[in-house]
């Protein structure tokens, strides 16, 4: 009876044990795919290969030619992981407590991660930094490549939502700026390989006639300062600090404090990983997206998440200036900014590599 009982034992296990991961139980998909139409995966569990990013206010997902605003899945670790990898800095968006908008209810299956060797692998590489001499905003070492299996959370809209009369109607999306249609939230990694990001060349990007910025203003890192508030000023910006890398704790809820205009933006820094000037440059770009966001007129900084991205940089290149950085590099070994450009070529060869970097690194298009 014994022998019948363990026997039993091991059949249930077999039967409700084993791990979702496992590919007769995940679907098969590209990072376009999904993209293409987010909702038709949703609360689902896939197994995508990809390159994954770990950068500046990227943690995601990268696809190929996917031909979309934002070409990328937003990567999250199930809340209580512990990792190391994600971005050095992000905003999120979400509803405050005293916002009359309506949040509908959604139930998602919670992810269990596997973090066996695969996984502490993919996170190392992820969150190793890399070491140049320029001044930095979350360059990390590489590029991982890996096959990924998680759960599918599709987002209807993304960022503010808005009725017509300009009010703020909701809030959706995942990742920095709430940009993103996907998240997947992961359960499992293999297949890890790895790819070393080169910051020694020196080749300055095509810029992209398609693409027409505005001129940059003075008053852009002023107005970037001004966004966190005063000391002690309750005006929705909740600044913390920590890596974001894992699914809130409040996710798809109301955030319990109050707002002037019902949004809180949640400000995450890695302090460990942004210091001294680099820690000033990513304030003035955060600072930059909550101005934008809250700006109730059109701008062209609002038109695209592209524009919203390159406003941003646009305002870090002149903080860059005023606080005399040599050189100014980002993720993916791209140089924004260099003291020794010659004057004539400073705005050409700033907006060349800052496009360059929105459209091959983070996944932007214009």
């Amino acid at each position: 009876m014994k022998r019948i009982s363990l026997f039993g034992c091991f059949v249930l296990l077999g039967l409700f044990g084993v791990p979702a991961s496992l590919s007769a139980q995940s679907i098969d998909a590209t990072v376009c795919d999904i993209l293409a139409n987010p909702q038709s995966f949703d609360g689902k569990i896939v197994r995508v290969k990809g390159t994954v990013a770990a950068g500046f206010e990227e943690f995601s997902i990268k696809g190929s030619d996917c031909h979309l605003k934002v070409n990328a899945i937003w990567l999250s670790y199930p809340k209580g992981t512990g990792g190391k990898a994600g971005p050095a800095a992000s905003v999120r968006l979400q509803l405050a407590k005293n916002s009359s908008a309506q949040i509908p209810t959604v139930n998602r299956s919670a992810v269990s991660l596997d973090k066996n060797k695969d996984f502490k692998e993919f996170d190392t590489l992820l969150s190793t930094p890399a070491k140049t001499s320029a001044v930095c905003l979350g360059c990390v070492k590489f590029t991982v490549m890996a096959t990924l299996v998680g759960r599918i959370d599709a987002a209807k809209a993304t960022g503010i939502i808005r009725d017509s009369s300009g009010a703020v109607s909701g809030v959706d999306g995942f990742g920095n700026l709430n940009r993103y249609t996907a998240r997947l939230v992961l359960q499992s990694v293999s297949d890890v390989t790895s790819q070393e990001i080169d910051y020694s060349k020196s080749d300055i990007a095509a810029m992209n006639q398609s693409f027409r910025p505005e001129a940059p203003n003075p008053s852009q890192v002023q107005r970037a300062s001004d966004a966190f508030g005063k000391p002690g000023e309750k005006n929705g910006v909740e600044l913390g600090f920590g890596v974001e890398n894992e699914v809130a704790a409040d996710d798809g809820g109301k955030y319990e404090g109050e707002s002037p205009d019902g949004i809180v933006f949640n400000v995450r820094v890695d302090g460990d990983r942004l210091k001294k000037s680099a820690l000033t440059l990513a304030i003035a770009h955060l600072g930059t997206h909550i101005a934008d966001l809250r700006s109730t007129t059109p701008e062209p900084a609002n038109s695209s998440f592209f524009s919203a991205e390159f406003h941003g940089w646009q305002t870090t290149v002149m903080n860059s200036m005023g606080l005399k950085v040599t050189t100014l590099a980002l993720p993916g070994g791209y140089t924004i900014y260099n003291s020794t450009w010659a004057t004539p070529d400073m705005t050409k060869d700033s907006y060349g590599e800052a496009e360059a970097f929105l459209s091959n690194w983070v996944g932007l298009t214009p």
